[in-house]
């Protein structure tokens, strides 16, 4: 595979999609109050579906103990120094948008905000390379707004993020408030695979499926539904500095679901009247997407017609999945680019997005 081990002019790279996690459910329970406390906590991780080997890389477990992704000097060395990251846009995993009980699921979306400010954000932080996602449980509207609101002006702190996993397509009404908090505070809305199927959410596939396979390979239909949504809804007319990332999706999927949305829209546009242009030319200004897993053919140059065709230089962003089995080395994740390419793609898009310097 080609990598990047000669180009010139590269800037540092912002990783927008690494995950990190409590040394134990005892340190996470250390910042929530009563009766929450005392309740048991759901595992979440895949729901029915684990990898049948083994779900992060075999290297990534710190040598000195403890789950991959706690350790963060080992982080540092293994992300951070290894591939010259200058930022790591941090994503727990919370698992908390399944939850039947509203007030549990925000209670449990809190102490992970909590815990993430005060560790990765704040004492592990020192230089500042740790960059934060605000975890909000969708299931109550109104108190993930005031979640958001909470964090509003914090350093570290640069996007708000829920699952995939939901009840109803994110583009709807009742999902408002969210993306009213997120316009006024400046947060894009990260959306990361998780919970669909599970709790008291929707399985975006006819049925559930048999393998592992099956569920990995159609993690992006979730993110399709959501995308269509937000577009036809009008949530972008409705909230003009609304940002939406797509993060652990893929990316290849889009041009050709735009094209099939372009298509629909010249024919039933009354159905939608407060569109003001093509459903694909809110892209640039309202969507990005986070590259892992990049869909990798055998000809490198079908994947380079594809980042042609979505617009790659705007709205795709690097992003490796560390520290999962998937993920993508930074060196080896695309083929060989153009300096202007690789330089959005691996920097500056997700600087200007996240404000970063």
């Amino acid at each position: 595979m080609a990598d990047f081990e000669g180009a010139q002019g590269k800037k540092g790279i912002i990783d927008c999609d690494v995950h990190v996690y409590p040394k134990s459910s005892d340190e996470l329970r250390s910042y929530m109050q009563e009766p929450w406390r005392s309740r048991n906590l759901p595992s979440g991780r895949g729901g029915f579906y684990e990898n049948p080997v083994h779900g992060v890389r075999l290297d990534a477990k710190p040598p000195g103990g403890g789950g991959a992704g706690t350790d963060p000097d080992f982080l540092r060395r293994q992300l951070i120094e290894e591939y010259g990251i200058d930022h790591a846009i941090l994503l727990p995993r919370a698992f908390c948008n399944m939850i039947p009980d509203p007030d549990l699921a925000t209670a449990l979306a809190a102490a992970y905000n909590d815990w993430l400010a005060d560790t990765w954000l704040g004492k592990y932080n020192n230089d500042g390379v740790f960059k934060g996602s605000i975890t909000i449980a969708h299931q109550d509207p109104v108190a993930a707004a005031k979640e958001i609101d909470r964090w509003a002006g914090h350093p570290h702190f640069v996007q708000v993020m829920t699952d995939s996993g939901a009840r109803a397509p994110f583009g709807q009404r009742q999902y408002y408030p969210i993306y009213e908090a997120c316009e006024r505070n400046g947060f894009p809305f990260a959306i990361h695979p998780g919970t669909d199927g599970m709790g008291i959410n929707e399985q975006p596939s006819p049925g559930y499926p048999t393998h592992y396979i099956e569920w990995h390979t159609c993690l992006s239909l979730s993110f399709q539904a959501h995308l269509v949504s937000f577009i036809t809804e009008g949530v972008f007319e409705r909230f003009p500095d609304f940002k939406v990332v797509l993060v652990e999706g893929g990316v290849s999927w889009l041009p050709a679901l735009m094209w099939r949305l372009d298509a629909e829209y010249k024919g039933l546009r009354y159905e939608v009247p407060w569109l003001t242009k093509r459903p694909s030319e809110y892209l640039r200004n309202h969507v990005r997407m986070a590259s892992q897993p990049i869909e990798r053919p055998d000809n490198d140059q079908h994947l380079l017609q594809v980042l042609d065709m979505m617009d790659a230089r705007h709205i795709l962003m690097f992003s490796s999945d560390y520290p999962h089995w998937d993920f993508d080395s930074p060196k080896r994740a695309f083929p060989k680019l153009p300096e202007d390419l690789y330089n959005r793609i691996f920097s500056d898009t997700a600087r200007e997005l996240y404000r970063l310097r």
